[in-house]
């Protein structure tokens, strides 16, 4: 239903203050940032950069863990631009130390790397399922609460990619934290796996504002099936796919920003075409994006529900429903690449076997509730993904 793709507005949030209400609502997200090669093409990057701050924006984010991004921003923005010019976040994958004292250094290396001489915004990066507890382990709450008290950072927040639920734990556990990062967009909104939308009402009722990160789902939502584009197309025929999923995320309350992982000049040229002058979505062009879900959900997808049952007694600990992910987003958007990206983190990325190491028990499809038959699925995702 179009009531719960987005949240009914409050009685009136227009009054509302929250850390980064005057920041505006485009984001330049730098992870994707153009190559030639296999290195990062400064110099696109630099006309981007400047294309950018331009039209009138000024957030930038970047993270330890993002291959040579810290340093094309120093050369790109850093240096060519003045300082308070920009707002530049930057992160700490805690979880990719091995030490505490790894951990700890990555904020001074970030420092090194970009020149920034200080962060505005500082992020713990991608909190949730296996990675939480190294921040606990590291101490990096208490040792980036000092950073902030020493003007090294100037605001605190974090990136998180798991259930409604441990997001709750989380910020009940840590109120000190002024923002979170959360993947929001409207194909992920009511997503079991996702769940966007529980995990924007939770950042909501602990009054945190929010930076929304893959609004076009890593550029799934860009390109989508012929039926659901002539949708967009009729309601405005000048009007990108992406246009529509950046401005459905800018369009929620307390949205600090969109990041926007662009990846050339026409994609940032077409995002400041209809993000400079700003205006939310309208009740009817709601009901377009609704249209547009619908057709997406009514694709033939494996109907799994991630309950989990098939892996506990998987004897090759295979990532069933982390495959049938995978797979789901091929059937649906025929994102070969984005679907590929999902399969390895949710194989290699979580310590899983592949769909390919199955070995034909059967027991997985002895307790799925969904009488989905998991050994041939399986067959054909290795097809597809491997």
């Amino acid at each position: 239903m179009l009531s719960e793709l987005l949240p009914r507005k409050q009685e009136d949030k227009s009054m509302e203050h929250y850390l980064g209400k005057e920041i505006p609502k485009l984001g330049f997200g730098l992870m994707r940032l153009p190559k030639n090669g296999e290195e990062i093409d400064v110099e696109q990057t630099k006309e981007m950069v400047d294309l950018f701050l331009e039209a009138g924006f000024n957030y930038f984010d970047t993270s330890w863990g993002y291959i040579g991004s810290e340093a094309a921003a120093r050369e790109a923005l850093v240096k060519r631009h003045p300082r308070e010019s920009y707002l530049l976040a930057t992160k700490c994958p805690a979880w990719a130390a091995k030490t505490k004292e790894k951990a700890q250094s990555m904020l001074d290396k970030s420092l090194e790397r970009t020149g920034a001489g200080y962060f505005d915004f500082y992020l713990l990066h991608n909190l949730g399922e296996s990675r939480s507890h190294y921040f606990d382990d590291y101490g990096i709450w208490e040792f980036l609460a000092k950073k902030k008290e020493e003007g090294v950072i100037r605001h605190l927040g974090f990136s998180f990619h798991d259930k409604a639920e441990e997001l709750d734990k989380i910020l009940t556990a840590h109120p000190e934290m002024e923002f979170v990062q959360l993947q929001i967009n409207y194909a992920d909104w009511e997503d079991p796996h996702v769940e966007s939308g529980k995990c924007y009402e939770v950042a909501r009722k602990h009054g945190k504002p929010v930076i929304i990160m893959e609004p076009v789902k890593g550029g799934t939502l860009a390109v989508l099936p012929e039926e659901a584009e002539n949708i967009f197309r009729k309601a405005d025929p000048e009007q990108s796919p992406s246009s529509w999923a950046i401005r459905y995320a800018a369009s929620l309350d307390g949205v600090i920003t969109v990041l926007s992982g662009m990846s050339n000049t026409e994609q940032m040229r077409d995002n400041i075409s209809f993000m400079k002058d700003f205006k939310p979505l309208t009740q009817k062009e709601r009901k377009v994006i609704e249209e547009v879900r619908k057709v997406l959900e009514s694709c033939p997808t494996v109907p799994c529900t991630a309950c989990g049952y098939c892996m506990e007694g998987c004897p090759e600990s295979v990532a069933i429903y982390g495959t049938f992910q995978a797979v789901n987003i091929f059937k649906r958007y025929q994102d070969l690449n984005g679907a590929k990206g999902k399969y390895k983190w949710n194989t290699e990325g979580h310590g899983w076997g592949k769909a390919s190491a199955c070995i034909g028990c059967g027991a997985c499809e002895a307790v799925c509730p969904q009488h989905i038959s998991i050994r041939e699925e399986l067959k054909k995702a290795a097809e597809i993904l491997e």
